[in-house]
């Protein structure tokens, strides 16, 4: 991609950025991703993590790591391990190293005591059922818990007691004090502590009482001199709660919380249950299986870091909806992959074909680049032979209009090779055609036939050297572009069952060493990438679909 395709969009976020630091508000900018390791990651936080981290790159600032580890149930190692992984594999680096709301358990600790000596947070007994009831509606004002009024010492002394462990699950939860009647039902007492007892995946046993994500994040916002806390609009109505706690306490800074819309991303789904739900139901082969929208799942279908940072760059920053069609994401990793592929040929659904007129010894073969426009990549060997395959869909005894292929009687040109006329169909006792007996013209070796004109080109390979591979051919995994648009019906319903293909093809020799991951154009065919898992360079042959061509590929001569 060209660097002016890749200059940084100007948008909302970047200009209050820009004015904070031209008034002297800030030196320079402190971002922060904060994923819960709950789960892989998806599309949707790639777009944060480009946003975040590319901010801080762009100003000079520093963009932390910290996991939000405060649902323990929930949370695992290989999660966090997974987000790491994520994180490197798109290019950024965070500051320093990784963080953790858990190193921060005692000083919340601490800031709820404060909360409570000032009068602002109180202990309270009610149930969880109690509490919704207690706290109202969009439309009716909650009203006050009968433990709202305990004394400072009395809450001091719960508090700790919650803290040593003498209360069951759920019994108690420390509570903000701030307004009942509130318009905004975040800020109806909301709880910033629970009583859980459950194994952490840092602290172990520790702690049995938890504080509360909206009470936790600014804090650490603020313990870590955030500047600019960048969220997805859901929290927009959290903000009066972020800015309450912070105005409540002794904290080294108050950063400015910042929405902006989160991306939805058509023929997928971006919730987290969800995608554990096809993972559960076994509908996927894992979290990284290539039709997923994670990217673990992306990079081993053969996505490229730099086409998903275009992607989150071209789709751009704002409050409004971001709705954005797969094509998007496809065509930046299709721009991506047609500057740095090397070109080979690959035969999907192979048709033998017998050369009748083959001489050994003068029947040449031919050198090719690996890429027009890269000389740099080199070059290999197209061997030629006796028999080769074809793809199936390049011949027709019946073509359609404007068929510039193979038919019986016609020419086409071998990639990279020979005219070749079709001069006899073999079937078999059912009518299908089973081989070609084909002749080349011996005069078109890198050139022209003389007095006439041959429009068609195929691909092809050398049966005796193709060499055999698994080849995954991978589309979009529903059917409809909202999966779970319709409230009625399972979303799961709407799986695309021709979203996973298995063939077994040919490829030439020239990949025989390739290395999980390397990527390569199947000429005519798409963009295919070296399964990361199952594919064994030299034994086992194993490549992944990652996007069809452009429709407009054009064919190129020979």
């Amino acid at each position: 991609m060209s660097s002016k395709a890749q200059a940084p969009v100007s948008h909302f976020i970047r200009n209050i950025i820009e004015a904070d630091l031209a008034s002297g508000k800030h030196s320079g900018i402190v971002t922060r991703f904060p994923p819960e390791p709950n789960g892989y990651l998806h599309v949707g936080h790639a777009k944060s993590i480009c946003l975040n981290f590319g901010l801080a790159q762009d100003y000079h600032g520093q963009c932390n790591l910290r996991f939000d580890d405060t649902n323990p149930e929930k949370e695992s190692d290989e999660y966090a391990r997974s987000i790491q992984d994520d994180v490197h594999w798109l290019g950024f680096q965070w500051q320093g190293e990784v963080r953790w709301a858990s190193d921060y358990f005692e000083q919340l600790y601490q800031f709820a005591v404060e909360l409570i000596k000032q009068g602002k947070a109180y202990v309270d007994d009610l149930s969880a059922e109690e509490m919704r009831e207690y706290r109202g509606t969009l439309t009716h004002a909650g009203k006050p818990s009968p433990y709202r009024e305990r004394s400072v010492a009395e809450n001091l002394d719960l508090f700790a007691r919650m803290r040593a462990g003498e209360f069951a699950d759920g019994a108690r939860v420390l509570r903000a004090k701030i307004d009942m009647t509130s318009g905004n039902i975040n800020l109806r007492d909301p709880a910033i502590y629970r009583i859980r007892r459950a194994h952490h995946i840092r602290t172990g046993d520790q702690w049995c009482i938890y504080p509360m994500y909206d009470y936790t994040h600014c804090i650490s916002d603020a313990l870590e001199k955030i500047t600019h806390s960048l969220c997805t609009l859901e929290f927009e109505d959290h903000r009066p709660l972020y800015d309450w706690v912070l105005d409540q306490l002794s904290v080294p800074s108050h950063p400015r919380q910042i929405e902006f819309s989160r991306l939805e991303l058509r023929y997928t789904l971006t919730s987290k249950r969800k995608l554990l739900q096809l993972v559960t139901d076994k509908h996927v082969s894992g979290w990284d299986d290539p039709r997923m929208p994670t990217i673990i799942g992306m990079r081993r279908r053969g996505y490229t870091p730099e086409g998903i940072r275009e992607f989150t760059r071209r789709i751009g920053i704002s409050k409004s909806e971001n709705v954005v069609d797969m094509a998007v994401l496809e065509g930046c990793v299709r721009e991506d992959l047609e500057a740095r592929a090397p070109r080979v040929m690959a035969v999907v659904h192979p048709l033998k074909v017998v050369i009748s007129n083959f001489v050994a010894g003068e029947s040449a073969s031919r050198e090719a680049g690996f890429h027009p426009d890269h000389p740099q990549f080199g070059s290999r060997m197209v061997p030629f032979s006796k028999e080769i395959w074809i793809e199936a869909d390049d011949f027709s005894e019946t073509p359609p209009p404007g068929w510039q292929r193979l038919t019986p009687g016609g020419e086409v040109r071998l990639r990279y090779s020979y005219v070749m006329r079709c001069d006899e169909v073999i079937k078999d006792s059912a009518g299908k055609v089973t081989e070609l007996r084909c002749s080349i013209d011996a005069d078109t070796l890198g050139k022209n036939p003389v007095g006439r004109k041959v429009k068609g080109v195929i691909h092809w390979l050398s049966t005796e050297h193709a060499l055999p591979v698994e080849i995954r051919l991978y589309d979009r995994l529903f059917t409809v572009p909202v999966p779970d648009g319709d409230k009625t019906r399972d979303f799961c319903e709407f799986i695309n069952p021709a979203s996973l293909t298995v063939v077994q093809g040919w490829v030439e020799a020239a990949v025989r060493d390739a290395a999980p991951e390397t990527r390569y154009q199947f000429e005519r065919l798409g963009y295919f990438c070296a399964d990361r898992i199952d594919h064994q360079p030299g034994k086992k042959l194993v490549f992944n679909r990652t996007v069809t061509l452009k429709d407009s590929w054009t064919q190129e001569q020979g």
